[in-house]
């Protein structure tokens, strides 16, 4: 499932952890944007600071199902 961790700068915004079977990330006019089947559900502008990384799972530990 693709997850991702946004970290913003101290002070301006809490982290959020986004995961879904269908999120994917694309940069859009200086726009990081997180979307789903539905459509955007997460828009962050290049110039805040805040750093966009994904986790993969652990390949050598085994999954929950």
């Amino acid at each position: 499932m693709p997850t991702y961790l946004v970290v913003h700068p101290k002070g301006k915004g809490e982290d959020v952890l986004v995961q879904d079977d269908h999120l994917t990330l694309s940069f859009d006019h200086g726009w990081a944007v997180l979307s789903d089947e539905h459509g955007p559900c997460m828009a962050i502008p290049a110039d805040s600071g805040a750093t966009i990384t994904r986790i993969d799972p652990d390949e050598d530990q085994p999954t929950q199902e």
